[in-house]
């Protein structure tokens, strides 16, 4: 058993003067009584916060998770680690399916290691069932429409470790591909994708439960002989029980946007995300990623033509300064839009400091800037 004491618990209420015990790997009780433990830890003056839980992110540190090689999926998930990540979905990006099959060996293998100190989840396939229309930094190339002998296939050797799948649902007409990924436990996210309501309306009664990077490669309103017909982003907003992630690194969508998505959705249906590139972290100012090249300015990654974004270069930490400097929200409910409203999307035991919840907790100061990580009640930095 360990001991917690710190004056500024980021608990369920709101901040919290008192102690938290940990044992056996889960939090046994947040209390304002001192009781004898093996093990304490002084953090009065710091914010003891739940570990953030990041579901969408293709890399960092120099390590990207399209990769054929675990050390790099472990290497990046440390790096995030570092910036309070207890728990990530290292994300696939649309590729040859031999690459994006030798990238989930890569994940499975590093899940299966044992040696991640950070919780690898599984992984999050974006792709390659997109829309070319909304491709972004995503190469055209590299997407098709849902094909189900190569699905199949995919859930039949790595379901185990495929957590999630973005997908554009107008390509998957009748819901199979949305049906059976969700029969076999994969969430299914709509993403890079052109859908009208319709669309959405079969993959909502497929299972789609979640919209990736809303605002991001995400339609709109359009007219068909005059009619208007809702995009994704409006069926985000009418639906009421839809989870949205967004990519709060101030770059992508600025703090008013962020202001009104809140103010329709709520903040416990709106998940932070960083959408981050291997190149985060990093000193990298130009390259190519997964065939598309890119140029890093202004604090994010576009195209090299600038046409578009390609990918955000912040951290969890980051996420968090933005969305209470920027934004304004008080630090308590920032905190869990990357902790309990992602916990809840995956189904996990995480995200908030209470009693039978995981015990994974990070320290952090006023700036953000993280100095203990604990995970499954384990001080692992």
């Amino acid at each position: 058993m360990i001991k917690i004491k710190c004056d500024k618990i980021i608990a369920p209420g709101g901040l919290f003067d008192g102690f938290v015990y940990i044992g056996n790997g889960k939090i046994s009780s947040v209390s304002t009584a001192d009781m004898p433990t093996d093990k304490s830890y002084d953090l009065t003056g710091k914010y003891v916060s739940p570990g953030f839980i990041d579901i969408h992110t293709h890399g960092a540190g120099g390590y990207d998770f399209l990769t054929d090689d675990a050390k790099d999926v472990i290497r990046g998930t440390s790096f995030h680690l570092a910036h309070g990540t207890t728990s990530i979905l290292p994300t696939v990006s649309a590729a040859p399916l031999p690459k994006m099959k030798s990238a989930l060996c890569s994940i499975a293998k590093a899940m299966d290691s044992g040696k991640s100190a950070a919780n690898i989840i599984g992984a999050h396939l974006e792709g390659p069932y997109l829309s070319k229309n909304q491709s972004g930094a995503q190469c055209a190339d590299y997407i098709t429409p849902p094909v189900r002998e190569e699905y199949e296939d995919m859930v039949r050797c790595f379901g185990a470790y495929i957590k999630r799948w973005t997908y554009a649902p107008e390509n998957d007409k009748d819901g199979e591909f949305a049906g059976f990924i969700t029969k076999n436990g994969i969430i299914a996210s709509a993403g890079h994708t052109d859908a009208i309501l319709s669309d959405m309306s079969i993959a909502k009664e497929n299972g789609m439960k979640l919209v990736t990077h809303l605002y991001s490669c995400t339609s709109t309103v359009t007219r068909d002989r005059g009619f208007r017909q809702l995009g994704v982003i409006e069926t985000a907003f009418l639906w009421d029980d839809i989870f949205v992630e967004i990519i709060a690194d101030g770059k992508h969508l600025p703090a008013e946007l962020i202001k009104m998505i809140i103010k329709i959705k709520g903040t416990d249906k709106v998940a932070l995300i960083t959408d981050s590139l291997e190149i985060a972290g990093t000193d990298t100012l130009s390259g190519v990623m997964s065939g598309t090249e890119f140029i890093v300015e202004d604090g994010v990654c576009k195209l090299r033509d600038r046409s578009a974004f390609a990918g955000s270069v912040a951290t969890a930490d980051k996420l968090i300064r933005v969305v209470t400097g920027d934004v304004m929200l008080p630090l308590p409910t920032a905190v869990k839009m990357i902790s309990k409203v992602p916990a809840e999307i995956l189904g996990l035991n995480k995200g908030v400091i209470k009693e039978g919840f995981d015990a994974d907790v990070i320290v952090f100061d006023e700036k953000i800037n993280v100095s203990s990580v604990f995970v499954g009640g384990r001080k692992v930095i």
